[in-house]
């Protein structure tokens, strides 16, 4: 299997509504990053968190995974108080947030209108979530964020989702990787629904319900490393 590049270019053309839905922002606030949102963490971490797409408001202006919205301040201070981040989040990519042994990527790197992608896009932007696990050697777990990342990685990773449905604080073992250039590797996949304002405000996801997630992947992660 081919891996390409991890990220698209600045001004990436493969998806025409979001190109326009992007052009159409670059001329209403030429101040917002307006661009494909890279991924943000070390590519030697063992962990990777997979949102869906960037925000409006919040990675499409910044240009930074889940910063700027209320989705950032619940993930962050989560990553924080599980030791895979260091800092001061101030939902501005220079506040000098810094990922440790952790990497967040999105499904998706354009914002798509009313934050829902369709499937051929998400289909299209699959080469870019490809890439990114393939660049990371030491990758070991997963966070989804949502059903539809879940999905997304199902799909991207060749397993059924029959076998693995999503299910907030479900967990998933299998393998990644395809061929001699991305060797097979054992890999979890651990879901948690998106850690969004409506999921919060609605009782959907908790900040302890979050946190149980990221309680079992340090234990996870920390296993895996003593063994």
């Amino acid at each position: 299997m081919e891996v390409g590049p991890a990220e698209p270019d600045r001004d990436c053309p493969r998806c025409p509504r979001l190109v326009e839905f992007r052009e159409t922002w670059r001329a209403k606030r030429p101040d917002w990053e307006n661009a494909p949102v890279p991924s943000f963490g070390p590519v030697e971490a063992r962990l990777l968190i997979v949102g869906l797409a960037p925000g409006l408001q919040g990675a499409n202006r910044t240009g930074r995974p889940f910063t700027g919205d209320y989705a950032g301040d619940l993930l962050y201070a989560t990553l924080t108080e599980f030791g895979f981040a260091t800092g001061t989040y101030a939902a501005r990519p220079d506040d000098g947030l810094t990922l440790i042994d952790a990497r967040i990527t999105n499904a998706v790197r354009c914002v798509p209108p009313e934050n829902k992608p369709t499937g051929p896009e998400i289909a299209t932007c699959r080469p870019f979530l490809v890439a990114t696990m393939a660049e990371m050697p030491k990758l070991a777990a997963i966070v989804a964020l949502g059903r539809i990342a879940h999905d997304t990685l199902m799909g991207t990773l060749g397993w059924k989702k029959s076998a693995r449905p999503f299910g907030h604080g479900a967990v998933h073992a299998g393998s990644h990787g395809t061929s001699s250039t991305w060797p097979q590797r054992p890999l979890t996949v651990f879901d948690s629904y998106h850690c969004s304002r409506y999921n919060t405000n609605t009782g959907v996801l908790t900040p302890a319900m979050f946190r149980a997630v990221f309680s079992a992947v340090r234990a996870h992660v920390d296993g895996a490393a003593a063994r």
